[in-house]
């Protein structure tokens, strides 16, 4: 057996092999090693001979999924081998073969989450650019496109990073610094693989045509060749004709809003900054979908929104119609929940992984479509009757899939219990001749105890000893000499006779048979199925279409969302404008909507300016965020909304880092304002929060008042730009396109009240320290900031103070000033309050004596100091 195992490791030297032996997945030597310490479970050893042992650990074969996906998970290639003959008709040790390899971009188990795509990608470098594909196994979906020019290296690290790969492909031989993703894991693979020609073949051979004319590709050299390459490892790790994998789709990076990766995450477009999930992101606000192809449509909507009014327009269009049909949009959508995940079921077909139960389930999800192909057509709009149409229900195909399974098909497919009576005649006999047979055996029992006069005789059966008669020792004299010994037992004997011996044979035979009849006619109907894939996976992208544009107005009317007028003019003007996320968040609580107006002809960048926690991030966050669900085609949180379609959305904020690579945080904030500035065009919409605030308080502001220069000056793109830096409002004065607007408060007293309202003009003060006393800082320390504020207010307004480079008059007037002031000590202020005239010498000596303590107290160390404090 283990010479077996090695032989088969052989073949697979770069993947775990787990090994089926009985009831578990075993694995040996060193893959034994990692795999316990990653799935923390036991490692066991194995006699070899001659006192060695060997490695080993296993895990049952019924909860491979889970094992499988914590493997994969963790970068490993994992080789499945299973036993491939009958162990009760092998002639000595029982066959066994690798029948797929598993790898982080090509699982295909339970564990995947049904609202994400898992893609696996190749990228094929070339001169100027790059071919890139994606396939997700489970729905067989191929997605490719050719990215070429001086920014390809660019724009493939984005589409990159939008796509996310778990697992992506390269040429063995290609250089280092492929813009690779954190989660996904590289491969590198046969440089010949990569060769256009070689992929060309490769794809015309799995699809079964004699060009690629049909597809859009045949003039995409590099992206025919990242697919070819691609579907070469499919095939190569998958063991599968892939019968599901029959077409691809060539797309444009162009043709969609683009969304750095950078922007994604400060958007939490699909995934929050807090720890990473869906909770709370903008996904989780828009999706109302009834089903798991919608909810990986909706996604894949959201992360490319469109930049073709017509296509946002036919969008809209078909959400306002179900928005104003309600009652056969709610028919459709409980129609919509009742279905199983049609495209990952023709998925499971394709792979030849699909279990008896799968084609019960997508028979009845076949039964459904009919209802729900009617009522989508009367619903007046183009879009959504054309989808109507692209809903077949595939009659023919349900009632097969009806006349061949019973009605509660069986999970496994060869233990038999899969076809239904009357669907193949010679099974039919079998199943007679078998019932047959089991109705004489059930009768013997009663037959015998009246033949032999022994009462407690009992007929019996198992897997190892077949049907018996058991008798206890008590009545051994009362056997008949025809019965023969088959076992003994400690409390009796088991017998059988001749004509059950010949009942057994013909019982076990025939079962046997049925179970190899069952298992044909079940892979004939597979077959079947696969036939007809590229059909069935257009019914479920029709069906998850209509299930996204229905979800999207059930979200308008729910939340009281707008059709947003989307226009070519680079403006925005948006009015009782909200956040989507905040507003779900604030639980019964009222969002406070704000108006906003953006114009490149004459209100192009806005400054804005107010207290922390007014809102300045929100009304950045929720003006990009209308941006993009515009541009989705979907309504939008708003009273009226007319926004101009961006080619691009940047946003720079927040702080981060990236200790691993070396760059501070401000190194980091620096790059990203350089990829906006080098990158955005004046059709681009660019989100500015806190640029400067990283380094010193000049150093910040005259970087942040450069590039605004350089951003009304240069790129005239939408710009909104929130700083605490107040000495930049004064570029409203110096710039034509540059305005200024800032969060209200009202102060009563102590205490300040966040209006959370915008308004023209411009703040002077942030209300940090009022802040910091909300957040719980000691009462001591806002004290003392109080006081030191003060003092800077007040040295701000003596004469002398250093200009700013370059900043004119108000910048100089400003708050925002060095730390390195010479601030008058609270000693120091005592001795200037002194009244030393009135003064008798004995106060004076007192008052001495007070001051050299308090200075003794400051010189101290904290546990010194805080004892003359309670002192």
């Amino acid at each position: 057996m283990l010479r077996q195992y090695q032989e088969l490791k052989a073949r697979y030297p770069d993947a775990m092999l787990m090994f089926r032996l009985g009831d578990f997945y075993e694995l040996f030597f060193d893959d034994a090693i990692v795999a316990a310490r990653d799935l923390e479970i036991v490692l066991t050893s194995r006699e070899l001979g001659k006192g060695r042992r060997v490695p080993m650990c296993g895990v049952p074969y019924h909860a491979l999924s889970g094992y499988l996906a914590r493997l994969v998970d963790r970068g490993h290639r994992v080789a499945i081998c299973d036993q491939v003959e009958d162990p009760r008709a092998a002639k000595g040790l029982v066959r066994r073969e690798v029948t797929r390899v598993v790898t982080p971009g090509t699982v295909m188990d339970a564990t995947l989450p049904p609202r994400e795509h898992r893609y696996l990608a190749a990228i094929a470098p070339g001169q100027g650019g790059y071919g890139l594909a994606a396939a997700d196994l489970s729905t067989g979906d191929l997605l490719v496109t050719q990215i070429d020019g001086p920014e390809a290296a660019r724009r493939l690290a984005d589409e990159l990073a939008r796509v996310d790969p778990r697992e992506i492909l390269v040429p063995d031989r290609a250089p280092e610094g492929f813009p690779l993703l954190a989660r996904s894991h590289l491969t590198r693979v046969e440089p010949w693989r990569f060769e256009p020609s070689i992929g060309r073949r490769a794809l015309i051979e799995q699809f079964n045509v004699t060009s690629l004319d049909g597809f859009g590709c045949e003039d995409l050299p590099l992206a025919t060749a990242a697919a070819g390459a691609l579907v070469q490892y499919l095939k190569q790790t998958q063991l599968s004709a892939l019968d599901h994998l029959r077409g691809l789709r060539v797309y444009s990076t162009d043709a969609a809003l683009s969304l750095d990766e950078t922007t994604r995450r400060n958007l939490e477009l699909v995934r929050n900054l807090r720890d990473g999930s869906v909770a709370n992101t903008l996904l989780t606000v828009v999706d109302e979908t009834a089903t798991a192809m919608g909810g990986r449509l909706l996604r894949e909507w959201l992360l490319r929104p469109l930049v073709s009014i017509e296509a946002i327009v036919v969008r809209q269009g078909a959400v306002a119609v179900a928005l104003e049909h309600r009652t056969v949009r709610g028919e459709v959508r409980e129609s919509l929940r009742a279905l199983p995940d049609l495209a990952r079921l023709v998925g499971r077909v394709g792979h030849g992984s699909v279990t008896p139960r799968d084609l019960g389930a997508l028979r009845g999800g076949l039964l459904r479509l009919p209802a729900i192909r009617d009522a989508l057509g009367r619903m007046p709009d183009a879009r959504i009757i054309e989808l109507s149409r692209l809903i077949d229900p595939h009659d023919a195909l349900a009632e097969l899939i009806g006349r061949a399974l019973v009605d509660d098909p069986p999970l496994g497919a060869k233990e038999g219990g899969v076809i239904r009576p009357g669907y193949d005649a010679e099974l039919d006999d079998l199943r007679a001749g078998a019932s047959e047979g089991k109705g004489w055996i059930s009768g013997l029992e009663a037959a015998e105890r009246a033949r032999t006069g022994i009462r407690s005789l009992r007929v019996g059966f198992n897997k190892v000893f077949g049907y018996y008669i058991e008798i206890s020792n008590a009545n051994r004299s009362l056997v008949p000499g025809d019965y023969i010994r088959k076992q003994t037992l400690t409390g009796g004997e088991r017998y059988i006779t001749p004509e059950m011996k010949e009942r057994e044979a013909a019982i076990l035979g025939a079962e046997e048979r049925m179970a190899e009849i069952e298992y044909r006619l079940f892979e004939a109907l597979r077959e079947t199925i696969a036939a007809q894939s590229v059909a069935l996976l257009a019914t479920a992208r029709a069906l998850a279409e209509a299930d996204v544009l229905l979800g999207l107005a059930e979200v308008a009317q729910r939340w009281n969302y707008v059709r947003p007028e989307v226009v070519e003019e680079p403006v925005i003007d948006i009015k009782g404008g909200r956040h989507p996320v905040v507003e779900r968040l604030l639980q019964g609580e009222r969002f406070v909507p704000n108006d906003l107006a953006l114009d490149v002809a004459g209100r192009a960048l806005l400054i804005v300016t107010g207290p922390n926690m007014a809102g300045k991030s929100t009304l950045l966050r929720q003006t990009a965020l209308t941006t993009i669900m515009a541009q989705m085609g979907s309504f939008v949180p708003a009273s009226s909304a007319r926004i101009g379609v961006a080619d691009r959305v940047f946003t720079r904020v927040g702080a981060t880092d990236d200790l691993a690579t070396g760059r501070s945080t401000f190194l980091v904030e620096m790059q990203e304002v350089a990829r906006i500035l080098h990158g955005a065009s004046r059709r681009s919409l660019i989100i500015l929060d806190e640029v400067g605030r990283g380094t010193s308080t000049y150093d910040g502001m005259s970087l942040a008042w450069a590039v605004v220069v350089f951003l009304h000056d240069r790129i005239g793109a939408r710009t909104l730009f929130a700083t605490h830096f107040h000495e930049l409002t004064e570029l409203a004065d110096l710039l034509g396109r540059v305005h200024n607007v800032s969060m209200e408060v009202r102060e009563e007293g102590d205490q300040v009240i966040f209006l959370h309202t915008v308004a023209d003009g411009r703040a002077d003060r942030s209300y940090g320290i009022h802040v910091a006393q909300l957040a719980g800082i000691p009462q001591e320390v806002i004290i003392e900031a109080k006081r030191i504020l003060q003092r800077l207010e007040s040295a701000a307004a003596r004469p002398g103070e250093p200009d700013a480079p370059r900043l004119p008059s108000r910048a100089r007037r400003g708050r925002q000033l060095p730390l390195g002031l010479d601030l008058t000590s609270p000693i120091e202020e005592a001795l200037l309050a002194l009244a030393i005239e009135s003064m008798t010498p004995l106060e004076a000596l007192q008052t001495l004596a007070d001051l050299r303590e308090r200075a003794r107290a400051l010189r101290g160390g904290p546990a010194e100091r805080e004892e003359r404090r309670l002192q």
